[in-house]
């Protein structure tokens, strides 16, 4: 194999490794590892401690089903929370929605903000508008000390390692409940059934423990460990299941439809059983 190749061990004995064209910017953070790679097959990466954050060519799915699943359900969203996602791609689908008043992001990283933008630009690029609060600082702090505040939380978070660790905990949950009105939504990343089924079963217990409507959905994104990837939404009052077709609007996506918002909840079997 000819030229400069990247790998990211998604497991102990597992991998994807991609072709690079160049080295963008590599940089210890005060929190992670950082490095923006030009890849052949995806465009500009982000890699954090060594893992795929984003790409140009796919991201689309990934922050498309992290933001319409919960602003559909929701029948007048109008302050949202992204708790992480610097990168900017889960504002840039917020901001689509025309409910939406402002758009809170917090990031404990703002080297993840500034590269973003200077690197993935078609992601990042609406990080500047004006219904946008973009705060530098610890997402499970800001939680902490909200309470009744948001229409909807998105969890946009990397892997249970490093900054994000507490971001996967029963209290994180409780504090989001908390910081939500009392017909709020929150949604959160929560990896892949192939690799990680026992994070999957361990939040979906304590989620369900804390919010009356508890669902997992999935997507697939092929640069994410095993591409296929999950979502954990938590509700106290509207069912992502129940969404009447009067409440979808039309906006411009490239994955998600109204009849993936369903579909994304059927489950294989094999998931099915980590959440049952």
């Amino acid at each position: 194999m000819g030229g400069l190749w990247y790998t990211e061990k998604q497991t102990k004995n597992f991998g994807i490794t991609m072709k690079i064209k160049q080295t963008l910017h590599t940089e210890q953070t005060d929190f992670q590892k950082l490095e923006m790679v030009e890849t052949e097959e995806f465009g500009n990466m982000l890699f954090l401690d060594g893992m795929v954050m984003t790409s140009e060519v796919d991201e689309f799915v990934y922050h498309e089903m992290v933001a319409h699943v919960p602003l559909f359900t929701h029948p007048n969203p109008e302050h949202i929370l992204v708790v992480g996602g610097g990168d900017g791609g889960v504002i840039r689908e917020i901001l689509k929605h025309p409910s939406v008043k402002k758009a809170t992001v917090v990031d404990i990283d703002g080297k993840v903000i500034e590269y973003s933008k200077k690197y993935l630009p078609s992601i990042a690029g609406k990080l500047d508008d004006s219904r946008v609060d973009v705060q530098v600082g610890d997402g499970f702090m800001h939680i902490a000390k909200s309470e009744d505040e948001y229409d909807v939380i998105m969890v946009d978070s990397t892997e249970p390692v490093g900054p994000a660790i507490n971001l996967f905990s029963k209290g994180f949950y409780a504090g989001i409940s908390k910081a939500l009105k009392d017909d709020g939504i929150f949604v959160a990343q929560t990896d892949n059934p192939w690799f990680t089924p026992d994070l999957i079963s361990n939040v979906q217990r304590d989620v369900k423990e804390i919010f009356p409507i508890t669902r997992l959905y999935l997507a697939n994104i092929p640069t994410y460990p095993s591409g296929l990837w999950s979502f954990t939404i938590g509700s106290k009052k509207y069912d992502p299941l129940e969404v009447g077709e009067e409440r979808f609007h039309e906006i411009d996506t490239k994955y998600y439809t109204k009849d993936i918002h369903k579909a994304a909840f059927v489950l294989p079997k094999f998931v099915n059983d980590l959440v049952n």
